[in-house]
């Protein structure tokens, strides 16, 4: 019982993130692109499906990735989430330097600019804090309480990022691909609040007694 859920859990993971990559593949618009354009682009989609894993992990929703593993597996998506971003941005810029000097400044008339550019900052912030997190001698509610606001930033930003962009991504895939990410920040954010609260009680009971 156990190995058929977990093959389902993984499985509906695989395709929550496959499809919308295996549809974007299918674009039309990729015939009159380059293959810097097509690399970025697609950076930006698997950075989005990275964005999806990460609140599942730091959950401990993924069979086989709780607790101490899933954190470790949490910081190494992170670094790969950085990477796939530098990718996104960079292939664009060498498209477009114009483009992404607007963005990076937040000048561009595209709507969906501001709203990436912002996430981005929100990751490398985070990716840097995490790098410089014993340095910083950062506590464990001190992270917390840094990064939570960075990750909603991150989810919120890189969601409607992707929703105002009409490029090769297919609407429905793309749509469920960021339904998903919301519920699973959402998911997470409410257990391990819930998690906090009882731990607080606890503890509170403890010291009365």
């Amino acid at each position: 019982m156990r190995s058929a859920r977990t093959i389902l859990i993984w499985a509906a993971l695989a395709v929550a993130i496959g499809v919308p990559i295996a549809a974007a593949t299918m674009s039309p618009q990729l015939a009159w692109r380059g293959p810097v354009y097509i690399l970025a682009g697609f950076a930006g989609i698997i950075a989005l499906g990275l964005v999806l894993v990460q609140p599942l992990l730091i959950g401990g929703y993924l069979p086989g990735l709780q607790a101490y593993r899933g954190r470790r597996a949490h910081h190494w998506i992170g670094g790969a989430l950085v990477v796939a971003v530098v990718i996104h941005v960079a292939g664009l810029w060498v498209t477009s330097p114009p483009d992404m000097i607007d963005a990076l400044l937040f000048a561009s008339p595209t709507p969906f600019s501001p709203f990436g550019v912002t996430a981005m900052w929100a990751i490398f912030t985070v990716a840097l804090l995490a790098a410089l997190r014993r340095r910083l001698g950062l506590r464990p509610r001190t992270w917390r309480f840094v990064h939570m606001p960075l990750a909603i930033v991150i989810v919120a930003g890189s969601v409607v990022h992707c929703l105002l962009i009409e490029g090769t991504m297919e609407t429905v895939s793309k749509v469920a691909l960021c339904a998903l990410v919301l519920a699973a920040a959402i998911k997470v954010m409410a257990d391990l609040q819930v998690w906090r609260k009882r731990r607080t009680l606890r503890g509170e009971s403890i010291a009365r007694q």
